[in-house]
């Protein structure tokens, strides 16, 4: 969340920043309206406090030399005040859990870099990568997943619900040998992989944004207070909730590989085909935690970190960066990766690399112990994915697809998969279909 102190004293400043985004700003103004409440109790608060501590130090220092009548009138008025006090602090804690409840409604200040725009066709490309293949007849990849039985939309569905796909074979090989590749391109290149718990209470959903604003949105499990992760974001920031960090360990680098879980009850209607939008599905993701000074470098190499995934599995893609209206809630930042998918003739979100500046530290207590000796102070969060697996393997299937309908695989995979090079049409005795015995 923001800094209380730096939106009371900069406000139009803070004001004019959220107003780039699309919403915030009606919270905004009912927030500066709430700090102005609180301070005006809190300062009732702290001077019937220091009256109330100049009569207990009258009494210790002069209770000798005071008369009965005097110490009459003391006691009275410290029982007045006590009443006041008590009062006074009703109404400055009501201000307070209002002022923190709509500290975490307001987003992040969009960085001075960020474009304006009024939504994701104001974001702009920074670069490409690749030159799209050329493909005699396009297909989309559920097409030929299924033909090549690598998928089982089917057998998904009656299992769960609709957005649970099955996984067959080399399907399931290839998503594995993806994870694998990914975590170790990454620890090449300093990451340090962790498997965290795929379960969080609501404090780490709290920590890195995703609650109170998105409730909703998660899957809760219905006996305790514990979500299923939407991303390895949550449980790997806060790793390091409540701490503080020495300067001299950052930047800390991580990578993990989770399952992930979204309802995604906004996106109804929204790609219902295929393995691209799913309610469960795996991911790697990177995550940094750095110095103020030295963020902005790092989610610049963070994000070449995941282009480089992209670039060695031979898939073209663009970088672009986020409008302010299309940020997400707790970036300031955020440069999106699009894959291209020549099924679809169009480019598609497969990574977002994100700088949270100090957004998520504050709302986790992430702080670090400058190496000078000074005062502690917030740590900088950065985090991509790296990639999305199902993304990556489903943007294989479409711009490896040869005439005779086999599916090359990328190179970089192929020792991940015992030397196989590419996925066939199995034959027809060994594809089940559902309803089959």
């Amino acid at each position: 969340m923001l800094d209380i102190r730096f939106i009371r004293e900069h406000f139009p400043e803070v004001e004019k920043a959220i107003g780039r985004r699309n919403g915030g700003g009606s919270s905004l103004e009912e927030l500066k309206t709430v700090i102005h409440d609180f301070l005006a109790a809190n300062e009732q608060w702290e001077d019937f406090n220091h009256r109330r501590n100049e009569i207990s130090n009258t009494f210790k220092m002069k209770g000798k030399e005071l008369t009965k009548e005097e110490k009459d009138k003391l006691q009275e008025d410290s029982k007045e005040l006590k009443s006041k006090h008590e009062e006074v602090e009703k109404v400055r804690n009501e201000h307070k859990e209002k002022l923190e409840q709509l500290a975490m409604s307001i987003p992040n200040m969009p960085d001075a870099s960020v474009p304006d725009g009024k939504g994701e066709e104001d974001n702009v490309e920074i670069s490409r990568w690749g030159t799209p293949p050329t493909i005699e007849t396009p297909r989309d990849h559920w097409d030929i997943g299924t033909e090549l039985d690598v998928f089982d939309f089917e057998r998904g569905v009656k299992i769960a619900e609709s957005r649970f796909t099955i996984l067959k074979g080399m399907g399931a090989k290839i998503e594995r040998a993806l994870m694998n590749f990914m975590l170790d391109t990454h620890a090449q290149n300093g990451y340090t992989e962790v498997f965290p718990p795929i379960m969080v209470n609501r404090d780490a959903l709290i920590g890195t944004g995703q609650l109170p604003k998105f409730e909703g949105d998660f899957y809760k499990c219905a006996d305790d207070e514990l979500y299923l992760i939407p991303t390895a974001e949550v449980p790997v920031t806060n790793m390091y909730r409540e701490e503080v960090l020495p300067e001299e360990e950052l930047p800390i680098l991580h990578c993990a590989y989770t399952p992930n879980f979204r309802r995604e009850a906004g996106s109804a209607g929204k790609d219902t085909r295929g393995y691209i939008r799913q309610h469960q599905f795996n991911k790697v993701e990177i995550v940094k935690f750095t110095t103020p000074e030295t963020s902005e470098e790092e989610h610049e190499k963070l994000t070449r970190n995941a282009e480089m995934i992209l670039e060695a599995l031979e898939l073209p893609y663009r970088r672009m960066i986020l409008c302010a209206a299309d940020l997400g809630f707790c970036a300031k930042k955020c440069y999106d990766l699009e894959v291209w998918f020549p099924g679809q003739n169009k480019y598609r979100e497969i990574s977002s690399c994100s700088n949270f500046g100090d957004f998520q530290a504050r709302r986790a207590n992430i702080k670090y112990k400058p190496a000078d000796g000074g005062k502690s102070r917030f740590v900088h969060t950065i985090n991509g994915s790296g990639l999305a697996i199902g993304r990556a393997f489903a943007a294989i299937l479409e711009n490896n697809l040869q005439k005779d309908g086999s599916v090359r695989i990328p190179d970089v995979l192929v020792p991940y998969l015992n030397g196989v090079k590419e996925i066939r049409k199995p034959e027809p005795n060994h594809r089940t279909k559902v309803g089959t015995h």
